[in-house]
């Protein structure tokens, strides 16, 4: 059978370089901003590459690689780099309105170390650096971000801007098992902790939040609390969002280091990706949200995007800000 649409332009890729069992390749695309779900609380993403080297394990987005016709395995090891992301990027930033959010790593980790050799995501942030009066928020898993702090400042100057790291857990052998190549979560600590000493609004995001593995009441208040201690400003996170594609990595992966949670999860996860869907998992997720609030509270934080009024703010926003500073929902990873 012929391969069509993206998966016929994964197969055409060139291959730009291949490191232990990774391989990198460059790949077409002809949009760079993509438009939301209505409810969603940002309304454009932005995603510079298909493919995520960091291989967590419950990683919803593996999905992606299967509308290339590849096995969902391949998700860590046949990274994708958009091109021309600069350039379309530019072209299409006219269709986007000012008071709409831009959401940058919603499906693959923008400092993923492709971005090393690539720089995919700096080029975008050198055209942010340019605008004025925009509304955007970046979320990663990675120390690397520390490496455009420069762009970021100048960015938050004439922007709202806001960085997430995201940090499952503060145990190092979970955080390995679950997160195989992403940097420790003392790496990530240290990166809250300087994006905050530069003036840049960082949250700390404990998404996913994993039934029996993370979701623990003294683990989220650590955590929350070393969040709090290295200057993050918003603390919010999500129950695991559990799709098809990512059953086929994640259930064995139980079945082999968890065994006795593999059984609950099977039944949570068996009609829907999402636990709302089941009476038990309604119940769970409404008192996961009410320990998370209770933890958030107790450490003075935000529930997600902070707003607040930049150095540099163009006239037109002036007309739109006629309240003080507050907070809005966060995207999660």
């Amino acid at each position: 059978m012929a391969l069509v649409g993206i998966a016929r332009l994964a197969s055409q890729s060139e291959l730009l370089e291949a490191k232990r069992a990774v391989q990198y390749f460059e790949i077409p695309a002809r949009s760079i901003l993509n438009r939301t779900k209505p409810n969603m609380p940002f309304q454009w993403t932005i995603n510079p590459y298909r493919g995520c080297e960091f291989g967590c394990v419950y990683c919803y987005a593996r999905y992606t690689h299967e509308f290339m016709e590849l096995d969902v395995h391949d998700f860590e090891d046949k990274i994708y780099a958009k091109s021309a992301a600069a350039h379309l990027l530019k072209q299409e930033l006219a269709r986007v309105g000012r008071i709409e959010h831009i959401a940058i790593g919603t499906a693959t980790d923008p400092y993923q170390p492709a971005e090393r050799r690539y720089a995919r995501t700096r080029s975008i942030l050198e055209v942010f650096a340019r605008e004025r009066g925009r509304f955007l928020g970046i979320t990663t898993k990675s120390d690397l971000v520390l490496r455009d702090i420069d762009l970021l400042k100048e960015i938050a100057r004439a922007n709202v801007l806001g960085v997430n790291i995201t940090i499952t857990t503060l145990d190092e052998k979970l955080a390995r098992l679950l997160e195989p190549r992403a940097p420790r979560p003392a790496l990530r600590l240290e990166t809250v902790r300087r994006l905050s000493k530069a003036g840049i609004c960082v949250a700390v995001f404990p998404n996913p939040i994993m039934p029996g593995l993370t979701d623990g009441e003294r683990q989220l208040d650590r955590l929350a609390r070393a969040a709090h201690d290295a200057g993050a400003l918003s603390f919010g996170g999500g129950p695991l969002f559990l799709m098809p594609s990512a059953q086929k990595v994640f259930l064995p992966f139980l079945e082999k280091h968890f065994p006795a949670l593999a059984p609950r999860y099977r039944e949570m996860y068996a009609t829907s990706a999402y636990l709302s869907q089941t009476p038990r998992g309604r119940e769970y997720k409404e008192t996961l949200q009410q320990r998370v609030r209770r933890i958030r509270d107790r450490y003075g934080l935000a529930s997600g995007f902070i707003e607040y009024r930049p150095e540099l703010w163009i006239e037109e926003q002036l007309d739109l800000w006629s309240s003080p500073p507050s907070t809005t929902t966060s995207p999660a990873n």
